[in-house]
């Protein structure tokens, strides 16, 4: 296992962000995993080969990914860490008090990437937030700074009243909702994609669309790993979850297949520009 694992982690690309790190281009989310588990699940993923992990203190599971990267016996610089700031948080202006809680709680001497967790744009305190991530960025302690859930107009606030351009926006991003018109802004702007629900969240079957099946069937391949072949290919980071090794394991398999220009195509032709989950906008 140890030697499989080493191999892993030197097949997961590396995409550099505008503000000069580099993030694995898949990592590992721990969204609704249970904090009581969360350890033991952070723990078989670093086991397995993951470098890169997602978390966000309203996941309430940062103190328990910290645990798991001390308990791993791998080394911090090699793990790449995400968190974000709550949304109570942002909106009651303790960005910087909320800043150092998860810096505690995960005990990682600093993040490799804080993002805003949502604009909120109703209570219109992201361009404030964001001149406090700008400050993270300039002491170090946040090594990149980005935004999630992210719509043009909001990217386009940040532009004309900031000065720092974000490293990503992590957003809902999968065949059936590609999001072409944000990333066509952000690609022109140096400003990474990130897919959270990057398998659609279970909000539609994976062996329902005859492009997905066809892929796999072509390459001897579960229909989750196409998808996640297609996001490599794309370009996008994607951070799937793993309920089980199995599925972690699963999930890293895909760096010995590519998926043809045809096969892209029909992938992206599932596309129905309608989202699948909450709109920006509508959480405030």
């Amino acid at each position: 296992m140890r030697r499989r694992r080493h191999i892993m982690v030197d097949l997961v690309p590396r995409i550099r962000l505008n503000q000069g790190s580099e993030i694995p281009q898949l990592g590992f989310g721990v969204f609704l995993v249970d904090p009581a588990r969360t350890q033991a699940v952070v723990e078989d993923a670093l086991e397995t080969g993951y470098r890169h992990l997602d978390t966000a203190t309203g996941y309430d599971n940062e103190a328990e990914v910290g645990a798991a990267i001390r308990a791993s016996g791998v080394p911090r610089e090699e793990i790449f860490v995400t968190t974000k700031l709550r949304n109570d948080h942002h909106k009651s202006g303790d960005v910087n008090g909320a800043f150092h809680r998860s810096l505690d709680a995960l005990g990682t001497g600093y993040v490799d990437l804080y993002l805003i967790h949502w604009p909120m744009p109703a209570n219109d305190k992201f361009v404030s937030a964001w001149r406090q991530f700008e400050g993270f960025l300039a002491d170090g302690t946040a090594r990149a700074i980005g935004v999630s859930n992210f719509s043009i107009p909001h990217l386009e606030r940040l532009a004309q009243e900031t000065d720092v351009t974000p490293a990503l926006n992590q957003v809902e991003l999968h065949p059936r909702f590609a999001q072409r018109e944000l990333r066509t802004y952000m690609d022109a702007h140096g400003i990474r994609a990130e897919a959270w629900g990057p398998l659609g969240q279970g909000r539609f079957a994976l062996d329902e669309f005859a492009p997905i099946v066809d892929a796999a069937t072509a390459h001897g391949k579960s229909p989750a790993q196409v998808i996640l072949r297609w996001h490599i290919q794309n370009g996008t980071i994607a951070i799937p979850k793993g309920a089980s090794k199995a599925h972690m394991v699963e999930n890293l398999e895909i760096f010995d297949f590519e998926l043809t220009a045809a096969e892209l195509s029909a992938i992206d032709g599932l596309d129905t520009g309608v989202r699948l989950a909450a709109d920006p906008d509508d959480i405030n």
